[in-house]
């Protein structure tokens, strides 16, 4: 299917994985890339070496087009960036805009900026910068989230800005990659349903939790680091909810600790991350301290396997998947479904 985006990124299919903390690792990457679609890897949660290491390793793995998401406020981003340019990937996705700077320069060395964003004027914005392409997610989509749905904020976008709209938050499967593409959008990314397939290195217990759940299992707290954040509904979640402030704050500062010693930063650099968390989105301090748990919190639940003591990012399409899919199957799947709703389309004419 040839889309703006195939023909921006170099890929066979109008499919994106997103860059999901401790689970777009390599494997997950090259296989969604040999899959003919493009593969991002999770950076924020690496070490400088370790995303050398990754990148190498998915290199090694597929010569197909693959991405690295990164947060643009983190202390490191311009290592990072030249990590990128080095490594000879072909896309720079950013969770937060980047800077203009920042934009140039990995378009001056030949990398696709694809920004993801959640409101219609923060796509505008990066387009103006010189953004390549947005992925654009609505509240239905899994971690930190908006309160505005897909199929409303889709078409604003699309009106909005003259790059290619990536639509994010509700898909998996070709139904809804003939709906984003009837929006106007020139493709689908999808989180969740990558996660569940097969080649997703989450631990076989925490896929077991996801495929339990219904679609009102998935909830949107505020109590795991004061933003929107979607995510499955545990007893963790629950008595998050009712933990009060300093409990909440002491077990954050705790994990914000074994966060530092894995990703390397200094304790300065985890408070000019906060720092930047915190700007324009109203946060206390305490809530900049909870806002470094996360990582752990994931990390418990996407690489330990605890499910009692952490926490399970979740798209509300966790209420609908019910199998483990190789990237392989699922992209053919999703194909194929696409090409049989345009044919039932065609038909009612």
């Amino acid at each position: 299917m040839d889309t703006a985006l195939t023909r921006l990124v170099g890929v066979r299919h109008p499919i994106v994985q997103t860059g999901m903390g401790w689970v777009a690792g390599p494997r997950l990457v090259s296989a969604t890339a040999n899959a003919g679609a493009l593969g991002i890897l999770a950076s924020a949660t690496m070490t400088l070496d370790r995303l050398r290491t990754a990148i190498a390793e998915v290199r090694c793995r597929t010569e197909a087009p693959f991405g690295v998401n990164l947060r643009a406020d983190a202390a490191d981003a311009g290592d990072r960036v030249r990590l990128i340019i080095d490594g000879g990937v072909r896309v720079a996705s950013f969770a937060l805009a980047p800077s203009p700077e920042l934009i140039a320069e990995l378009k001056a060395a030949g990398v696709v900026v694809i920004p993801s964003v959640g409101a219609r004027r923060h796509a505008e914005k990066v387009a103006a910068w010189g953004a390549d392409a947005v992925i654009v997610q609505g509240g239905e989509g899994g971690g930190h989230t908006g309160e505005v749905a897909t199929s409303v904020l889709l078409p604003q976008v699309v009106d909005a800005v003259r790059i290619p709209v990536v639509a994010a938050g509700g898909f998996f499967d070709g139904r809804g990659l003939v709906a984003a593409l009837a929006y106007g959008a020139a493709g689908v990314a999808m989180g969740t349903r990558f996660l569940l397939t097969s080649d997703s290195t989450v631990p076989d217990a925490v896929k077991a939790r996801y495929l339990a759940a219904t679609v009102k299992d998935v909830t949107v707290t505020r109590a795991v680091d004061g933003l929107p954040h979607r995510m499955l509904r545990t007893d963790l979640v629950a008595g998050l909810e009712r933990s009060g402030r300093a409990r909440s704050l002491l077990h954050a500062i705790r994990r914000a600790a074994g966060f530092r010693k894995l990703s390397g930063l200094t304790w300065r650099q985890l408070v000019q991350d906060g720092l930047a968390l915190r700007h324009g989105k109203e946060l206390s301090w305490s809530q900049v301290l909870l806002a470094a748990n996360t990582p752990m919190l994931l990390r418990s639940a996407m690489v330990d396997g605890r499910t009692d003591l952490g926490v399970m990012a979740s798209g509300q399409v966790a209420g609908v998947i019910d199998d483990l899919p190789s990237c392989a199957e699922l992209v053919d799947r999703i194909m194929k479904e696409a090409e049989e709703t345009r044919e039932r389309l065609m038909a009612l004419k």
